[in-house]
């Protein structure tokens, strides 16, 4: 093993071929008596590696028309001694053989986490449905997470849905700041904002609130949400889409009620209920003796909405509203994946979900 390098006499291709060919020879006597962390760094290294070392004093003194001739064998030289490196490992691989008396390297194919499973669920119920599927970034502004969306700065609303609040906004205007988004109701606006009605999509999505975890909070949590967007849309419309929906997820036997209720964006509001699934609606500790289980919020969209879409809509250029209220109409619901999810399981504490033990997550494989 030789460190000299001999220069090149003259460019033509028999003295190319045969320079190239005896540093290839070399490379191949090396590569039988060296290991090969070893002969990757004589060969291969980036400073000081011998293929490096000839590529740079062959390339010095060759004249401007030969340079990229050189260099394209160069990196075929380089392609054919990194070959040779891992050859020794294939046919050490290929010497040992299969042995059939060791046992089998089963391999589990991974399933979904059970929170998204349900995610997909509750979404695909909607696509058969007509609804479109939207997302949105979980770093929103106070504008759309809030304002839009009929939460005017200091309005008492706000305190149910404390956030995290990125650093370092203070210089914004209040409502240019940066946020964790804590629903996914933001993408409503953002889509009403890009689009004219009608609109029927479902948000699935990540949301963050500034809540203490316990055995059904968690400062991360997932929502789906919908929106429908069109003329004549009713609340008996967002009802029998309620109904066939809570149906396709817990079984045709499955009620649903509906009881008022407030949210800044919606005009009316209600919370939804499903008859019991585990006593029928007879009662039972899981529904506390009621009969019945709350599961989501839902209501109309509010004229206030639909103003704000308008508004930031004529900024964008747009010069007629889209969203007139005296011409369309529209229903917004939500509900949270980890609570349908702890329904659909038997599941008592929401921390199973995010803990990552393999002895619970394997009961969903």
């Amino acid at each position: 093993m030789s460190d000299a390098v001999n220069l090149l006499e003259n460019y033509d291709d028999a003295t190319l071929d045969q320079a190239f060919t005896g540093v290839m020879a070399e490379a191949t006597a090396d590569v039988a008596t060296m290991d090969a962390e070893a002969f990757r760094l004589h060969w291969l290294g980036r400073k000081q590696g011998r293929l490096k070392t000839i590529s740079e004093a062959w390339l010095k003194s060759a004249p401007a028309e030969a340079r990229k001739p050189l260099g394209i064998r160069f990196n075929q030289l380089k392609q054919q001694i990194e070959a040779a490196l891992e050859a020794p490992v294939a046919a050490t691989a290929q010497v040992r053989g299969i042995d059939i008396t060791l046992p089998g390297a089963v391999r589990a194919p991974g399933v979904e986490h059970p929170l998204l499973k349900t995610m997909h669920e509750i979404v695909q119920v909607f696509n058969h449905l007509g609804f479109g599927t939207n997302t949105g970034p979980q770093v929103e502004t106070d504008f759309y997470n809030f304002e839009a969306l009929n939460f005017p700065p200091n309005h008492p609303a706000r305190d149910t849905q404390d956030t995290l609040i990125i650093a370092d906004q203070q210089s914004k205007p209040a409502r240019e700041r940066l946020l964790m988004r804590t629903h996914t109701s933001p993408v409503q606006i953002r889509t009403m904002v890009e689009q004219a009605p009608p609109i029927r999509i479902v948000i699935p999505g990540k949301v963050h609130r500034n809540d203490a975890a316990d055995a059904t909070h968690s400062p991360i949590f997932h929502q789906v949400e919908g929106l429908c967007v069109d003329t004549n849309i009713t609340f008996s419309d967002l009802k029998g889409t309620l109904d066939h929906a809570m149906k396709a997820l817990f079984g045709s036997a499955v009620k649903t009620r509906f009881f008022p209720s407030f949210f800044p964006f919606t005009e009316p509001s209600a919370d939804v209920q499903i008859s019991c699934i585990f006593c029928g609606g007879k009662g039972c500790r899981k529904c506390k003796h009621s009969g019945w289980i709350e599961l989501l919020g839902c209501g109309m969209v509010d004229p206030a909405v639909f103003a704000a879409v308008n508004e930031q809509r004529a900024l964008a250029g747009e010069t007629s509203p889209a969203y007139d209220p005296a011409k369309i109409s529209g229903f917004a619901f939500g509900m949270g994946v980890e609570r349908i999810a702890m329904i659909q399981h038997g599941v008592s504490d929401i921390g199973h979900f995010y803990s990552g033990d393999m002895r619970f997550l394997e009961q969903f494989a």
